[in-house]
């Protein structure tokens, strides 16, 4: 493990001992806590952080192993000692998403107001909500400045509207796969899926852990329509094409083809690490999400590199050439590069040829040195 950060643990922080966190909504949580990673060695100038922001159904475990753990981090090909976000040059924090099911304050989290899980009762969230989380841990951590931030598709939309919303705070943002505006065929894909929960008749309006049950058959159909969207058309035929599970044994109507069978596997997989609430909720801002409109006066001094891919057809490669035009026609320092790539939206999880490079790049512009001793955090 050379080129792994090594074993790592998930830590938590408490994030409101200054007094509640008020959305974007207006509604309060009187009580969030974080669950949060960090990699590498923060600089005694405190000046070589960087955030990376998690897609949907992440985490906070963004590199390195756990312990007993069979993978590493969602994203330890990318961060690691020598890696494109390299941590023997930078500090990198990566923290679970408000409203998510794995250590951050979410719809499983007990309201400290009725002593009870807040369930169907948790408040709706925005975009900005992300981003007011991050903001706090950053100050908890005591990092008035990133050298970066760093994310894809989710996480790309938070980064861009934490820049806009803090023009002065990052130097550098890296944004991968990313909208900053769902297309109506986006919208629809996701009220597919969201109605699959919803209709489900184990979702009891969102009180089902009240009834010892999950909407496990709308949350697994949620997640094998999303799964279809992140992968392309091409990279399912070159694994499975026309293949039959059943090897001419007769035609069905259950599950035949071998495509079906992985679909079958992704969800009944996502059932074991991830929550119906959380994704209904998680999903719901990125359809409203429309930061140029929102924030029409901001320009950011942050310096942008956005990254598309040929194969993405979820968020494909028109969606970051409106944010390129929207941020230019703001006077901010942007570039984009499209990537050849035969694996969809979820190649920006993987490593087409020249990906990882433009990522290194952009980072060590105007890098700073490696940091000769820690600094408590």
């Amino acid at each position: 493990m050379s080129d792994s950060v090594g074993v790592v643990a998930t830590q938590r922080a408490v994030l409101t001992q200054g007094g509640p966190l008020e959305l974007a909504s207006g509604e309060i949580l009187p009580e969030v806590e974080v669950a949060f990673e960090t990699y590498g060695v923060l600089s005694p100038e405190r000046d070589n952080a960087i955030v990376v922001c998690h897609a949907l159904t992440g985490d906070a475990h963004a590199a390195g192993w756990h312990d007993g753990a069979r993978r590493p981090g969602w994203w330890d090909n990318l961060i690691g000692p020598g890696k494109a976000v390299d941590t023997n040059r930078f500090f990198v924090i990566c923290a679970n998403l408000l409203g998510g099911c794995s250590g951050t304050t979410g719809p499983l989290s007990t309201d400290p107001r009725t002593g009870w899980a807040y369930g169907p009762d948790f408040p709706l969230l925005d975009m900005a909500d992300f981003v007011a989380v991050h903001r706090l841990l950053l100050d908890h951590l005591g990092i008035d400045r990133l050298h970066a931030a760093v994310g894809g598709s989710l996480g790309g939309m938070q980064v861009l509207e934490w820049a806009l919303e803090e023009p002065d705070r990052i130097d550098r943002a890296v944004l991968v796969a990313a909208s900053s505006q769902l297309t109506t065929e986006n919208i629809a894909f996701s009220s597919v899926a969201r109605s699959a929960i919803l209709e489900d008749p184990d979702y009891r309006e969102g009180r089902y852990a009240d009834h010892g049950v999950t909407p496990r058959h709308g949350l697994k159909v949620a997640r094998m329509l999303a799964h279809i969207t992140y992968v392309s058309g091409a990279s399912l035929g070159a694994k499975f094409g026309h293949l039959r599970d059943t090897h001419g044994s007769g035609k069905r109507l259950a599950a035949d083809f071998e495509v079906e069978q992985y679909l079958q596997h992704q969800g009944d997989s996502f059932l074991e690490r991830f929550d119906a609430l959380s994704y209904l909720h998680l999903t719901r801002p990125m359809d409203y999400f429309d930061p140029f409109a929102d924030h029409p006066g901001s320009r950011p001094a942050t310096r942008f590199r956005l990254i598309s891919f040929d194969s993405d057809w979820r968020f494909p490669t028109a969606h970051s050439l409106r944010i390129r035009e929207q941020l230019e026609a703001r006077g901010v320092a942007v570039d984009h590069v499209e990537v050849a790539s035969p694996w969809g939206h979820d190649s920006f999880l993987l490593e087409p040829p020249g990906y990882h490079d433009l990522v290194r790049a952009h980072l060590a512009s105007g890098q700073v040195g490696r940091p000769s001793h820690a600094v408590d955090v």
